[in-house]
């Protein structure tokens, strides 16, 4: 049996494969096997093109910071999120400025629900010696409901 599966391959050009060896007859495929590894390696580059490595971008802001400067920032960490990046919220106290950590607070959480709809806290406010940070992840399954409203927009 395994000698007439041999020559067909053989008169076709082509590799005979064992397929499912634990089965009982073992299973075999006659196919053009280099061909085979060079599609699954294709579909292995074309997954890994399509994923996205989340990266870990850093805003640095201060405690008296200005309404323009904070618009800028905000734009900024609304932008990463949008390319699926966590952003990471730095308000750095200088000097004297640790009497205002209070002032700082409410930076922090004033970028929190600003940045709300674009994205989620991974890791809530925290104080590092003179760093106050906040970890915010980008929201999942934005897109889809942005999709699904186009569509109702289109249908009507």
């Amino acid at each position: 049996m395994i000698r007439r599966a041999l020559e067909l391959a053989a008169e076709s050009g082509l590799d005979l494969v064992e397929v499912a060896p634990t089965a009982r007859p073992p299973v075999c495929r006659i196919m053009d096997f280099s061909k085979y590894k060079y599609d699954q390696e294709r579909k292995e580059r074309r997954v890994k093109k399509s994923q996205h490595v989340a990266h870990l971008k850093q805003i640095r802001v201060k405690p008296h910071i200005d309404e323009n400067d904070y618009h800028t920032k905000l734009k900024q960490a609304q932008a990463f999120l949008a390319k699926k990046d966590k952003v990471k919220v730095n308000l750095f106290f200088r000097g004297r400025e640790m009497a205002f950590v209070d002032l700082g607070k409410k930076v922090i959480d004033r970028f929190v629900v600003d940045l709300g709809s674009h994205g989620q806290i991974e890791k809530s406010p925290s104080m590092e010696g003179r760093v106050m940070s906040v970890v915010v992840l980008p929201k999942v399954g934005l897109e889809k409901k942005v999709s699904t409203a186009e569509k109702g927009t289109k249908d009507a």
